[in-house]
């Protein structure tokens, strides 16, 4: 996946969540949570494919980490 693709997709989920928070208060706070998570996930993802750029190495070597792993980190 390049860094434009995923940044694609970050837009469509970003575009999501704004839907969902600007419909009705009964908006699907399961989907919410989900389309975070995805957010989350993505933006690791696409740091990680940066600085192993920036480092000399592969860019498509870099893989999602599950969302315990992106959600607990500190950096």
């Amino acid at each position: 996946m390049s860094d434009q693709t995923l940044l694609t997709h970050i837009s469509a989920l970003i575009d999501e969540e704004h839907r969902l928070r600007a419909g009705p208060q009964a908006a699907d706070t399961e989907r919410l949570k989900h389309l975070e998570e995805q957010l989350d996930q993505c933006w690791d993802l696409l740091r990680q494919r940066r600085a192993k750029r920036e480092f000399g190495q592969d860019p498509d070597s870099a893989e999602p980490r599950d969302i315990g792993t992106v959600e607990r980190y500190e950096g």
